[in-house]
C-alpha cells in the first residue's frame, strides 16, 4: 500500500479524504495513523463451534490479501484464528513496520486484559499490535466495570505493546463512563455500519469526542440485506463511475471519513478495490442520497440478541 505523501490527512472529525491515487491513512487522536481500508479476519475466516484445528485456507486467504496490498489486518481472539493471522504475516514477508495489525479481547469472566493480551501476542507471534480493542461492552454489569477494564487497557498501551487502544460495538451509553475517567481515550470504535444501520447520532458523538469510526460489514446492503432501497442507487452510481456496487458501498464509508473493513478470498476482487476506490469519489449529494435511501430500511447482522428488532442505535 502506498505511503502518505500529502500533508492532508483525514481524521476522526469525519472530513472526507481528498482525491488521491491511493487510499490514505486516517490520523487517530493519539497521533498514530490507520489505513482507511482493511482486511477483516471475521465473517468468512471466523472459526465456529470451538474449532481449534489450524486452518491453512485462512492463512492462504490472508497472504493473498497482504500481497494484494492490504496492510491493515483486523483480527480478534473471538475469531479463533490469531495463529493463522500470525502465520500469514510471516509467510507474506512484508516488513512488520509496514503492517497495521489489530486484535481484540473478549473480556472473558475472571481473566485480566494482560492475560488475554499476552496470549494473543503469543498466537500472533508479534512483539506488539498497532491497535487493541475491547470487542464488546456486554461483559460489564456496571459503568464501574467499564472503567476498570479500560484502566487495564491503558496499562497495555503504556507498556508499548499496543500502539493504540479502542473499543468495538459500543454505544454512547457504553462510551460515556470510559470517557469520564480515561487517561487515554479510545481512539476507535469499530461498529457494524452500512446504510441500513447508521446508528442515529452515534457517529456524530464519535466525531465530537475525537473517536474514529471503523465500519465492519460495510457491504451488508449487497450481501445480506438485498433486495432493498439502496439497490437502485448503488446500481446507478456504479454505472456512472464504471465500478461495482461493492466499490460504491465502500466509497460511501470512506467519503464520510470512516475506515472500512472488507474480506474476500478472491484476489481479483481485493485488487479491484485497491485500484478502483482511489480513482473516484462520491459527491456529498451522492453520499447523502445513499444515506437517505438506507434509512428506509433497518437491518442488523450481528449481536441480534442484544437489540430489539426495531432498535436502530
Amino acid at each position: 500500500m502506498h505511503s502518505i505523501t500529502s500533508a492532508f490527512k483525514p481524521d476522526a472529525s469525519g472530513n472526507p479524504p481528498k482525491q488521491q491515487e491511493y487510499i490514505p491513512n486516517l490520523k487517530l487522536s493519539d497521533g498514530n495513523e490507520i489505513p482507511m481500508l482493511g482486511y477483516g479476519l471475521g465473517t468468512a475466516n471466523f472459526k465456529r463451534g470451538g474449532d481449534t484445528a489450524f486452518n491453512q485456507q485462512i492463512v492462504d486467504h490472508t497472504v493473498t490479501a497482504i500481497k494484494a496490498g492490504y496492510y491493515h489486518l483486523d483480527g480478534a481472539e473471538a475469531y479463533g484464528n490469531e495463529q493463522e493471522l500470525g502465520a500469514a504475516i510471516q509467510a507474506a514477508g512484508v516488513p512488520r513496520e509496514k503492517l497495521f495489525v489489530t486484535t481484540k479481547t473478549s473480556c472473558r469472566a475472571g481473566e485480566t486484559v494482560e492475560t488475554a493480551f499476552s496470549r494473543s501476542l503469543a498466537k500472533l507471534g508479534l512483539d506488539y499490535v498497532d491497535l487493541y480493542l475491547i470487542h464488546q461492552p456486554y461483559f460489564a454489569k456496571t459503568p464501574a466495570d467499564q472503567q476498570a477494564k479500560w484502566a487495564e487497557m491503558e496499562a497495555i498501551k503504556e507498556s508499548g505493546r499496543a500502539r493504540s487502544i479502542g473499543v468495538s460495538n459500543y454505544l454512547q451509553e457504553d462510551l460515556e463512563p470510559i470517557l469520564a475517567t480515561a487517561r487515554f481515550p479510545p481512539v476507535v470504535n469499530q461498529i457494524e455500519y452500512h446504510p441500513y444501520l447508521q446508528h442515529g447520532d452515534l457517529v456524530a458523538y464519535h466525531r465530537n469526542n475525537g473517536i474514529a469510526v471503523e465500519a465492519y460489514a460495510p457491504l451488508t446492503a449487497i450481501t445480506k440485506a438485498a433486495p432493498g432501497p439502496c439497490d437502485a442507487v448503488y446500481a446507478r452510481l456504479a454505472s456512472k463511475y464504471g465500478v461495482s456496487d461493492g466499490d460504491i458501498a465502500l466509497r460511501w464509508c470512506l467519503d464520510q471519513g470512516i475506515v472500512a473493513l472488507t474480506t474476500s478470498g478472491n484476489e481479483q476482487r481485493l485488487q479491484g478495490y485497491l485500484s478502483k476506490l482511489p480513482a473516484f469519489h462520491l459527491t456529498p449529494k451522492e453520499v447523502d442520497e445513499i444515506s437517505a435511501s438506507g434509512r428506509e430500511k433497518h437491518f442488523r447482522g450481528f449481536w441480534l440478541a442484544k437489540f430489539a428488532a426495531d432498535d436502530r442505535r
